[in-house]
Formats: structure tokens, sequence, C-alpha cells
């Protein structure tokens, strides 16, 4: 009998391993065979077998013989007699050739025996049966061997050269004549290529496919009962039966009385087998775009959409404003057509005279025509809850302190008050008033300390912010002064003398026509005349340096030179007000509706925000100087974030319904305020971070009510204190009001 086996190309080294296992004597692998036979569980037969435990079926088992596929032959056991033998040839005959090994000579009655036993052999999973790599370097990468001319070594240990690689010219004409081309691949591991036989291809396409790799495996083999039911006289389980199967069980007894109870009072409905035909009503005037019907080329149906449903100007008898009159109907005929009311309603006195609608066939006709040619889109709503798309804002609570109350107000001017300035202690506030008076009020106590009558309405007054000196600036018309408080020790007093000496400059400069410097006797302090209104004052943070802004031009002062500069750069528009930056040497300028930050040592222009509102009225600056608020006439606030890019406000607020006079920002807390003529002033949370990816955080905390309206006007002014989280509010009542937490 022929048996098919797997022949297998191995190097020399192997083989004589092989040769050795091939001595192995007969009788040994006979012991092996009659252990076999003890064990019915090790091998499995077919059912219709009558000798399952001869020697000779067992010694076909072992030896793998009997195999019914010729393309899959059956793997040697590597225990068996016959894998000692050598190796079959390439149609799978066996060899008893003695360079091979020892070969058993099985007789006729064997091979009828098999035959008949064996439908199909297992394959052994060992990894002995596979062919052993050529190159042995193991899980080496390759990227080592790159630079060198061998890619590793065979089983001897002699290296493997790399091939020369062929021109792609040549290989791409080679690939084309070869009509197996497209079963070859590289192994670039043992460098050489690989062709796939036709029993590979058949194994990947059933492996792609999803079935097995082998063709002759059943999946719906038969079941074989691996236990011998012929010798077995007694049952599994001879154990007599139990009593409680024969008597009633009375916990199912007590649960059946239960249900019956239940079904008795109505807690439990039994199921009716008859199930309710469901009525055939349908809404006649319903909206069907929910409906999930499809047509017949199972496409999603989109329903069409309804016409406008008849109201009341297309009944018989409208209400009698339906109905236009002789010169509505004679106006209709000078309109456009599509402006024209398609229809227009007439009364009739019963059903009778009521005519035939004499557009009826026109409008049945254009609305085939929509149902036939106009294509239909179903167009999703999203459907988002309004409440997820309010921002997550942390509690107020958490945000204190901030000024919620009238804490203490400072009564004295008889007009409105028009500007308001905290002293750098925060001991003293200065206030201005357009009964032309200027006083200075102790905060705690809220005694009026000094009062200037200057004359004239005052417009602005702010405090020097260094601490060296005792000045007080004061915009009153076409005049600054500047007022020498009184406060402070002997070298306080000294400087502020020094400084505020009007002394005749040295070197005569442009300004010089339009501007001078004259020593106020009557105040003791300083007046600067200028040759128009002055609007707003600014003071430098080092105190020397003062700005003030007129409707034609911008002017610089140095109190120290006495010498007074304009700002010679185009705006672009009438400047409203000015400020200095914080920390840099630079200078922000403000138009009606753009805000400009130029850069005083270089001289240039570095950006320009637009802010899109129709009239800016004031601006402040972060302490940070990296952002910047503005107030407009028409009650709006803007933030602007210098770190952005873009030119355009980061955010923008409707706070108030009338104009807004002032913004201000607190120097230590993350507050600010705006003031407006609606008698309000808000207080808000604005708190910047460091990390440039993370948004400013601006919360509306509190708003505070308390001054009465006098002219059309509200809050004039308001500012924070320098330590404390106060507020300071002016209002056009003449009352200086104190909001603390």
């Amino acid at each position: 009998m022929k048996v098919k086996k797997k022949s297998s190309v191995q190097e020399d080294s192997v083989k004589e391993e092989k040769k050795q296992k091939g001595k192995m004597k007969i009788p040994e692998a006979k012991e092996e065979q009659q252990r076999q036979e003890e064990v019915d569980s090790d091998s499995v037969y077919d059912s219709g077998a009558e000798n399952e435990s001869s020697p000779s079926n067992l010694e076909d088992m072992s030896d793998g013989e009997g195999s019914d596929s010729e393309d899959y032959p059956s793997i040697r056991d590597t225990d068996s007699e016959d894998e000692e033998s050598g190796s079959s040839g390439n149609e799978g005959d066996l060899n008893t050739s003695g360079n091979d090994g020892l070969a058993i000579d099985h007789g006729n009655e064997d091979e009828s025996d098999s035959s008949g036993l064996h439908e199909e052999v297992e394959e052994s999973d060992s990894s002995e049966d596979e062919v052993a790599p050529r190159n042995t370097i193991g899980a080496v990468p390759l990227e080592w061997y790159r630079d060198e001319k061998h890619i590793g070594y065979d089983i001897t240990g002699k290296k493997i050269k790399k091939k020369e690689k062929e021109d792609k010219l040549q290989s791409f004409l080679a690939s084309a004549d070869d009509s197996k081309n497209w079963r070859k691949f590289s192994d670039e591991y043992n460098d050489e290529e690989v062709e796939l036989t036709k029993e590979d291809m058949k194994t990947i396409n059933r492996l792609l496919k999803g079935k097995a790799p082998h063709g002759e495996f059943d999946p719906y083999a038969p079941y074989v009962d691996w236990f011998k039911w012929d010798d077995s006289n007694h049952p599994l389980s001879n154990a007599p039966e139990p009593k409680r199967r024969f008597i009633p069980s009375k916990s199912e007894s007590k649960l059946v009385k239960r249900l019956v109870l239940a079904i008795r009072k109505g807690l439990i409905k039994p199921k009716k087998d008859e199930e309710e035909e469901e009525e055939s009503v349908y809404p006649l005037w319903g909206d069907d775009s929910n409906s999930t019907e499809k047509d017949g080329n199972h496409l999603s149906y989109i329903p069409a959409p309804k016409p406008k449903l008849p109201g009341y100007e297309e009944s018989f008898n409208p209400p009698l404003e339906f109905i236009p009159t002789q010169e509505e109907i004679d106006a209709y005929q000078l309109m456009y057509e599509e402006d024209r009311p398609k229809f227009i309603p007439k009364r009739f006195t019963s059903m009778r005279s009521i005519p035939a609608y004499e557009n009826a066939v026109k409008e049945c006709f254009e609305r085939c025509l929509d149902l036939y040619l106009c294509p239909r889109v179903r167009k999703k709503r999203i459907n988002i809850d309004p409440e997820s798309l309010k921002p997550k804002l942390p509690s107020r609570k958490d945000l204190k302190p901030y000024p919620v109350k009238c804490y203490l107000e400072y009564r004295g001017h008889k007009d409105a008050v028009t500007s308001v300035s905290t002293e750098v202690s925060g001991q003293w506030i200065a206030s201005g008033s357009l009964d032309g008076t200027v006083r200075i009020w102790e905060v705690a106590t809220g005694r009026c300390l000094k009062l200037w009558e200057i004359g004239e309405a005052v417009t602005y007054v702010t405090w020097n912010p260094n601490p060296e000196y005792s000045i007080l600036a004061v915009s009153a018309g076409q005049d600054v002064l500047l007022l020498n408080i009184g406060f402070g020790n002997e070298e306080v007093q000294k400087k502020t003398k020094e400084l505020l000496c009007a002394e005749t400059p040295s070197t005569p400069d442009d300004t010089a026509t339009f501007v001078s410097w004259i020593q106020d006797e009557t105040h003791e302090g300083t007046r600067l005349r200028h040759f128009k209104t002055v609007s707003s004052v600014e003071w430098h943070r080092k105190g020397d340096y003062l700005s003030t802004v007129v409707p034609a031009d911008i002017l610089f002062r140095v109190l120290s030179q006495k010498s007074t500069q304009t700002f010679s750069i185009k705006l672009g528009g009438i400047a409203v007000t000015s400020i200095f930056h914080p920390v840099r040497s630079h200078f922000f300028i403000s138009t009606k509706k753009t805000i400009r930050q130029y850069d005083l040592v270089k001289g240039k222009q570095i950006r320009k925000l637009e802010t899109g509102l129709k009239e800016i009225s004031s601006i402040a600056v972060h302490p940070s100087g990296d952002h910047i608020i503005v107030g407009s006439r028409e009650g709006k606030f803007c933030w602007f974030d210098m770190d952005l890019s873009t030119k355009k406000p980061y955010l923008i607020r409707q706070w108030h319904k009338k104009d807004i006079n002032n913004v201000s920002f607190h120097r230590l807390c993350p507050l600010f305020a705006t003031c407006s003529d609606d008698c309000t002033v808000q207080v808000s949370y604005g708190m910047v971070y460091s990390d440039l990816n993370q948004n400013p955080l601006i919360v509306p905390l509190e708003i505070l009510r308390g001054h009465a309206s006098s002219g059309g006007r509200g809050v004039m002014d308001c500012k924070f204190h320098p330590r404390q989280p106060w507020l300071f509010t002016a209002g056009a009542d003449s009352v200086i009001r104190l909001y603390c937490h």
C-alpha cells in the first residue's frame, strides 16, 4: 500500500540526527503499541470497524498511514516507528532504502484492516515538522547587517552573502514576461525568492472566505461517541428516586394561592388571546413629516410639504376687518405682482351664492408640478437644551469680596460731581463739581478737609500717582491747575514746591505760542493755559509726565523741565481720551471708534483696535497692561485681549440702557466697574490668567443703585480704592457714595 507523506528539505546535520533516531529497535515500537491498546480514549476509530484493538490497526495509527486525502498527506508522529524511517519521495511512496533508516514492512492484511478503520488521521502541530530557516540569526533586526556583505549565518556557521539586486527595469521586464510572477515574493530574512504553489493559493483563498484551511475538513461530521456502551451492565447512577418527587410541593402551592388571590383582586391581569384591532383612523390635516414609511425602491420616505390651510380670509362670510375697501383694492393694482395679495376676501350672504373658484384648476396644476418636479430634502432639527448653552460661571460666594452696599455718603457739593480721584495711600479722595469747587475728603469719616474755589466748572480731577509728590491736577475750562495739597512731610513738600515752580523754559519750543505756564498765587499752584477746552488729564506712573487731551491735539508735559510737546502723529479722528501704559513706555489714544497704541520711545504706532462702537466715552487699562476695557455712549462695554492677534474685541456686552460715563479697574483685586447715566454701577469680576491658553474669566457680580437722576445724567464717575475692594461713585445728584463689601 502506498502512503503519501510530507517531504522536507533539511540540512545535513538534521539528517544525521534523524538517522540516529532511526536505529530504534522494533520491540520498543511494539511495547508502545501495546500501551496504546489498553487506553481506548487515546485514538478515534470508525464505529463500523470490527477489530478496533487489533495490533495491525494500532500500528497503522502510530505509523500515520492510511490517509484518504492526497492533497493533504498525514503528519507522522515523532515517536512512531515510521518517523524513524527515512522521508518519502515526492509522490508519497514508502522508501525502504538503507540510507533513510529502518523501514517496517506491512502486510496485505494490515493494509486491508487499516483502510477500513481510518477515515482521516490527525495532523501534528509540532514545530519539528516545519522547515528550518536558512538564516539562524534569530530575532536580530536586518538593519544591523545593512552595511555588511552578508545577512547572517546558516546552520553550519557560514555567512549568507547578499544577492546582487537587479535593475528595476530588468526586474520589471522579467516580471512582465513571467506569468507566475504574481505568486512570487521575496523573503528578506533568508534573502531568497519564494513561489507559492497551487495548494498554498487554495489554502489562502479558503482562509479569506472564512473556511477551514484543509479542503477535506468536514465541520458537520457526525458525532462519534467515545464511550463504550457494549459491555456496560450498570447505569451511571443507581441511586433510588427521592420521596420529594412523589409528594406535592408546599412552596409551589403557596405561590399558586398567592397568584390566584392577586388575579381575583385585579392586581394581575391575564393577557387576552385575541388582540384588539386598531382603528384605521388617521388625522386628515395632520403632519406626516415624522412618517417612517418607505416606497417601493426602499428609499427613505420624505412627505410632501402641506399646502397652507384656509383661514378667515378664505371664508365665504369673513369678519369685516378682513374685507378690504375699494381704495385698498385700487392700491393693490399699483403694486408689483409679487407683492400683490393672491386672494382678496369677499362676503356672501349664503352658500348658494358662492361662485366656482376661478383658480382651482391652476392651483391644482401648480401643486402637481411642485410635487413632481421639486426635490425634497429632509432637514434635521438640532434639539439643544438652552441651559447647556449658558457658560458655567462660578458662584458669587466664591468671588468675594466685592462692593455690595453703600457704606458712606460725602455731601457738600451744590451741583453735579463730575470727577473723583483717590490718593495713593487710600486715606483721601478728591472731587470736582460743576459748581466750580474742588474738595478733599477723608475716606474713613467723610469730613471735608480742604476746599478750592476755581471759578469755572471742573470737568476732571486726578491725583499724582507718585507718593513723593503731593499734587492734584484739575481741569477747568481751558486751564489745567496743578495744586499743592499740602500733605506729607517736609521733604515731600520741598519736592512738590520745586516741581510746581513755574519758570520760563530755557529753550523755547513750538508749543509756547498756545500753551503758557503761569504761577497761580491764589491757589498756590501752577496754571497751564491752553487755547481750547481740555477734556481729560492723565498722569504717568512716575508722576513727572502729564498728558492733556484737547479737541485738536494731545499735549505732553514734563514738569521737571517745564516743557510741552505735541503728539505729531495723525490720529485719523478727534481724540476723546488718553491713558499711559501701566508697565511699558506705551501710550493709548482713543478716538470715537478706534483705539491706537503707540511706542513713545520709537515714536510709532504698534496696534490699532477696532471697537465697532458708535462713540467711545472712556477706556481703562488692566494693571498687567495686556487687557483694555472700553465704554461707549450707547451703553455697550468691550473687553480687548492684547495677547490675541485679532483687532476685534474679545467680549461685547450691553450692561446699561444709557451712556457709559466711565470704566475703571482695581489695582489689586480682579474687579472692574462701569457707571452709566441710568443711575447704576455694574461691578464685575475679571480674572486674567498668566496661561495664554486660558481665556479671561468675566462674571457680572452686582448692580449698585442709589444715585438719583438730575438733568438726564446719572453716575458721572467711579474709582476703586487702591487697597480695599471699595468703590467711590460721583453722581449728578451732587453726592459721592462709598460702596463696601
